[in-house]
């Protein structure tokens, strides 16, 4: 395991400084200027390659733009056709994979939310001789699929870290939020959280990707169980959603979340928010792509084929001034 965080800080430090080198605009903006490639932003003399990311994502989750600013700024660098596709529910998100094998792209970059859905297709994809990379979900399964790694954060010890950190705030009763049922690694967050924290967690299923609903489901919660003095989302758009359901019910539960934007820093800075995991999705589309053209080009395996951990780490008010601008630019 040491072997394999050294790998990824490594691999970290390489990425960053691809970002130093970005237009400063950052954002929509810098997603349409070359960068990060070699001098001048030129792209690898490499022979052009074809890369698809698929993901679980619902419609208007922050967290997945900035693992394609990632992916984009790779795909750059790499002379790389990046293609991106996602849909919430598994059987839609394989049928997406499939449609890739079919246009027989040179690599794939897929999450595992919903390990059952997509299973058969990422072995597919396998067996057809295009390289598959994880990221994000269901770390578990990589392996045994054929991937060549999955990049992302260990979720039971994410979990364990917030329940460690409630227990030092004091904290009684929490609220763990899932926002997607049967994403095992929404799940596995908050079993972590469980594990570690000295008092009581409750699950709370909302409809995440319907943010009144969510809001509303939450504020009824905190309205009828006034002894929770805690409440986790596992996305960085449902710590607003709290944030305003706290104030409906007249809670004096305090939020934290997993995943960092610039609106969770916003409201660090602010101090509705009392803590943010961040697991740095810039990093999992970044490296994912960049695995994939190396493994292409020169028969590179990143992390020798272990997990490539990107985090976890605890994000407070006091990281904020080092965050505005990177949260602003789409990178943090």
């Amino acid at each position: 395991m040491r072997t394999t965080r050294t790998a990824a800080a490594l691999l970290a430090a390489c990425a960053l400084a691809v970002v130093a080198g970005c237009s400063s605009s950052g954002g929509k903006e810098a997603d349409e200027k070359p960068a990060g490639g070699g001098a001048g932003g030129e792209a690898a003399k490499t022979p052009r390659m074809k890369i698809a990311m698929v993901t679980h994502s619902g419609q208007g989750d922050t967290f997945w733009d900035i693992v394609q600013s990632g992916a984009k700024v790779a795909a750059r660098k790499d002379n790389v056709d990046f293609l991106y596709a996602a849909h919430p529910e598994g059987k839609e998100q394989a049928q997406l994979v499939q449609t890739y094998i079919d246009q027989k792209v040179d690599g794939i970059i897929v999450t595992l939310a919903k390990p059952e859905a997509v299973s058969d297709v990422v072995k597919k994809a396998v067996a057809a001789g295009i390289p598959v990379v994880t990221i994000n979900s269901g770390a578990e399964f990589s392996k045994g699929l054929g991937a060549l790694s999955h990049i992302g954060q260990d979720e039971s010890v994410a979990g364990e870290a917030v329940g460690e950190e409630l227990g030092k705030q004091g904290k009684k009763k929490a609220l763990c939020v899932i926002h997607e049922q049967g994403n095992v690694s929404l799940e596995a967050r908050c079993a972590g959280v469980k594990k570690t924290f000295d008092g009581t967690v409750e699950n709370l299923n909302v409809e995440g990707t319907n943010m009144p609903a969510t809001t509303s489901s939450i504020e009824a919660k905190l309205q009828s169980a006034e002894d929770i003095d805690a409440v986790v989302t596992l996305g960085a758009p449902f710590a607003a959603a709290s944030v305003k359901a706290k104030e409906g019910a007249g809670s004096a539960a305090e939020i934290s979340t997993f995943d960092l934007n610039a609106e969770v820093v916003k409201r660090l800075k602010a101090k509705e928010i009392t803590f943010a995991v961040d697991q740095q999705p810039y990093l999992q589309g970044y490296l994912a792509v960049d695995e994939l053209w190396l493994n292409k080009v020169n028969g590179n395996v990143i992390g020798g084929g272990k997990p490539i951990l990107t985090g976890p780490a605890l994000v407070t008010e006091k990281d904020v001034p080092a965050l505005e601008k990177l949260t602003a630019d789409g990178t943090r």
